[in-house]
Order: structure tokens, then C-alpha cells, then sequence
């Protein structure tokens, strides 16, 4: 990989980095999700808050001090290494990024692999990944956007029988990541499939006026996007 496109690439994703991890409100209830520990102060963090950030990625090196294998825990400080990547970019030090960024993707990567099976892991790097994507060059997006789709796709599965339970907001950015992931990876099939599903399950949205913008161009404008925002419906 070579630095100056990852520099790039990092930079690019952390504007909207927030947004697409919100769908991690698509995780079932818990009495005790950890990403209900560590969420707010990760949200801060990517906005510009050092210290809030600091404190997450210091209660989920807690939490994986005693519990090696929590992997909520891991997913979420391996998205924080990610984040820490473009803040070394931005800042020249390109070592240090590129350090970052590996370790971030290796820790995300483990995480999927200890608990395959959990929204609350799939949604984190689903989001970093497939948000980091589009701003990679080619060579560089296809992958990431393979495993991104992948997380969401297991989400999806894992969750069809309720996710008209799940509120419009984690409902779409869900749908809509699948459907915009697919159609980047030139699948047209599969992007229709869940751009269908967005006009079923949430007309009047702005998810479906985004999928009628699909259906009719198989493109959107980069401005649609992004996360359409937790205020437009819950």
C-alpha cells in the first residue's frame, strides 16, 4: 500500500466516520452492550475531542485487560487506531500512520473473528470499513468494501426476522449500506435487492428517495451518501 493514498483514504473517511457508526443502534437489546459504555465518547472523539477519545479507547484497553477476548471491546479501540491513523496522516507523520492503520484493521479483523455472529461487532467495522472505502484509491476500496458489505450482510441476516422493530434510522443506514456496497462492487442484482426492500420497509424516507435516485440513474450523487442523520427518524 502506498502512504500517500492511505493518508488520503483516512482522511477522507473520518468526516463521516460518526455517522455510519450510529447503526450500531441495530444491535438487539442488552441489558449490558458495550458499546453503550464507550459510545458517546467515541462520537466525541471523531468530532474533535481528544480527551473524550482518549477515555474510550482507555475503558475498552480496561476492559480487554481483563478480558483479552472481549471482542465489543476490540472492534471498538481497533476503530479507534483507525481514526488515530488519519490524525498521524494529517499531521505528516506517516510512520505512525501507516502503524495505526494496520493495527486497527488487524484488531477489527480478530474481533470479527472471535464473535462472528454479533451485530454489535459487524455494525463497528462494517461502518469504518465501507466509510473508509470511498475515499481508498481502487485497488485499495474493492477489499475493503468487500468485508464492510460482508459484516453488514451478517448483520442483516442475523436480524431480518425484526428489523422493522429496530427504529428508520439503524433500519436504513442498514439497508442502504448494503445496497450502496453491492452497487459499488458492481453488483446491480444484489444493490436492487436492498433498495427494493428500502421502498417496502420505509416509503416517505429519505433512504427511499435515495433508492428512486438509484433506481432511475444506478448512481447517487456523493451527497446521498452519507448518514442520513439519527434526527430524521427513530
Amino acid at each position: 500500500m502506498k502512504r500517500k493514498k492511505l493518508k488520503f483514504a483516512i482522511a477522507g473517511a473520518i468526516a463521516f466516520l460518526m455517522g455510519f457508526l450510529s447503526a450500531i443502534r441495530s444491535a438487539p437489546a442488552q441489558d449490558a452492550r458495550f458499546d453503550l459504555k464507550v459510545r458517546n465518547d467515541f462520537f466525541a472523539g471523531f468530532a474533535g475531542n481528544q480527551e473524550a477519545l482518549d477515555r474510550g479507547m482507555q475503558a475498552c484497553e480496561a476492559t480487554l485487560a481483563a478480558d483479552p477476548k472481549n471482542a465489543e471491546a476490540l472492534v471498538w479501540h481497533g476503530a479507534g487506531l483507525y481514526f488515530g491513523a488519519g490524525q498521524a496522516f494529517r499531521a505528516g507523520d506517516q510512520q505512525k500512520g501507516m502503524d495505526l492503520w494496520t493495527r486497527g484493521l488487524k484488531e477489527m479483523k480478530t474481533a470479527v473473528e472471535l464473535a462472528p455472529d454479533s451485530v454489535g461487532v459487524r455494525i463497528p467495522r462494517g461502518a469504518v470499513l465501507l466509510t473508509g472505502s470511498r475515499f481508498a484509491p481502487p485497488d485499495m476500496a474493492k477489499p475493503l468494501i468487500e468485508q464492510g458489505v460482508s459484516d453488514y450482510q451478517r448483520a442483516f441476516d442475523l436480524q431480518k426476522d425484526h428489523l422493522n422493530t429496530l427504529g428508520s434510522h439503524p433500519h436504513g443506514e442498514l439497508l442502504f449500506g448494503l445496497a450502496e456496497g453491492y452497487g459499488r462492487l458492481g453488483d446491480e442484482a444484489k444493490a436492487r435487492e436492498y433498495f427494493d426492500l428500502i421502498l417496502k420497509d420505509l416509503p416517505g424516507t429519505a433512504y427511499a428517495k435515495r433508492a428512486n435516485t438509484w433506481m432511475e440513474t444506478k448512481s447517487l450523487p456523493a451527497e446521498q451518501t452519507r448518514c442520513v442523520g439519527c434526527h430524521v427518524g427513530k
